[in-house]
């Protein structure tokens, strides 16, 4: 159950700096629009805040898993994977 909620939460927070113009989703826009460089920055926040939930989830089951290069590998792949769905709206889809 709490990896569901995890990945649904990854998910979403991949998809968060796509969907607002609003600056890591609580600061005003400065200039009407975000930069590309603005929301690949959100999205590496995003990462990291998601990794953060998922380390506090884990600890509070029980002993927390080492984890080697390949799991942080594989998850820094995965997450703009997710975000793909957002990117695809925001820059394709979506008339301007």
């Amino acid at each position: 159950m709490q990896t569901t909620i995890i990945l649904f939460l990854a998910f979403g927070a991949a998809n968060l700096p796509f969907l607002t113009e609003r600056r890591f989703i609580v600061l005003p826009p400065t200039r009407g629009f975000k930069s590309v460089g603005m929301r690949l920055l959100e999205l590496v926040v995003m990462y990291f805040v998601v990794g953060a939930v998922a380390y506090l989830v884990e600890r509070n089951m029980g002993s927390v898993q080492s984890q080697r290069w390949e799991f942080y590998a594989v998850t820094a792949c995965l997450f703009p994977v997710f975000a793909y769905p957002g990117y695809v709206y925001r820059y394709f889809w979506r008339r301007s």
